[in-house]
């Protein structure tokens, strides 16, 4: 039989909770519910109000994997969907804003995707994202030597970034910023990542061509685009371990020598909350927002 819970008043039917998902350790569904269950009150801020996109991993990372922007069918009632404006014309998507909504997601076994942008306000930026990609041999270790400079850069236009893990071989760079078109922004960091590729030219690349990426680290500002997303701040990613896109601290990055270093899984979060915090609370409450140069 399945499962039947209620959360917040909400009923919700759960399934195979002892699938595993995740082959590297043995981690299973009712683990990962229990994970999302747990990060609710840092990662619910950071879905609120923007339409998430789903890459969906019902079998775990080897299985089938699908990415979807409309509601899935049989989405309760209850969930939230609103009216979003795409490129190809207008459609809907899910707004996970609370705890039974984040569940019934989870239950579904996704990875969480966001834009850049808020639903009352479609395609103006409130945060700018620089994904950090290394093409091997480079790893997450010459990611953070990017990052650093990107860092810097930044701050000399009077914004202040925060990092977190991908949760599968790079780095996420992320600036709150006050509102701007989503156009202006991507050409901003466009820009960022030409100056990157100039200063750091043996290890920064700003263009995705696949044969000039061997040893170097992408610097994918296209994240930026009304219509693209990015890897929500606390989820899960379809890997062999459950490795979680998580924050960092800026400490963590200049001291990393190997990949490994970098490398947070579900079970380390819960010790991180409280020995660092929510380190990417200003993502959410705009505190030190900067304004496009």
């Amino acid at each position: 039989m399945t499962p039947i819970t209620h959360v917040a008043g909400r009923r919700l039917a759960l399934s195979n909770l002892e699938k595993v998902l995740y082959p590297g350790d043995g981690f299973t569904k009712g683990e990962v519910l229990h994970y999302y269950a747990g990060v609710a009150e840092v990662m619910l801020p950071h879905l609120r109000d923007r339409p998430v996109s789903f890459l969906r991993y019902p079998d775990g990372p080897s299985g089938q994997r699908f990415f979807s922007k409309n509601p899935p069918p049989g989405t309760p009632e209850w969930v939230r969907v609103a009216r979003v404006e795409r490129s190809d014309g207008a459609g809907e998507q899910v707004v996970i804003d609370d705890l039974p909504s984040l569940m019934w997601a989870a239950n579904l076994v996704t990875e969480f995707h966001t834009p850049q942008w808020r639903l009352d306000a479609q395609g103006r930026a409130d945060r700018l994202v620089l994904d950090l990609d290394p093409g091997e041999p480079a790893t997450i270790v010459e990611c953070g030597v990017v990052a650093r400079w990107l860092r810097d850069r930044l701050a000399a236009d009077g914004l202040t970034a925060y990092v977190k893990t991908s949760g599968s071989k790079g780095l996420h760079l992320l600036a709150p910023l006050v509102p701007a078109p989503s156009s202006e922004v991507t050409a901003y960091a466009k820009r960022l990542a030409v100056e990157a590729e100039q200063e750091l030219p043996d290890l920064a690349l700003h263009r995705m061509t696949k044969k000039l990426r061997a040893g170097k680290v992408f610097v994918d500002f296209s994240q930026n685009a009304a219509a693209k997303t990015t890897a929500t701040p606390y989820t899960l990613r379809a890997r062999d371990y459950p490795t979680v896109s998580a924050p960092l601290t800026w400490a963590e990055v200049e001291h990393c020598e190997a990949p490994e270093d970098l490398v947070v899984l579900a079970q380390d979060v819960p010790s991180r909350l409280k020995k660092h915090g929510e380190l990417l609370a200003p993502l959410v409450t705009g505190e030190g927002a900067g304004e496009l140069p």
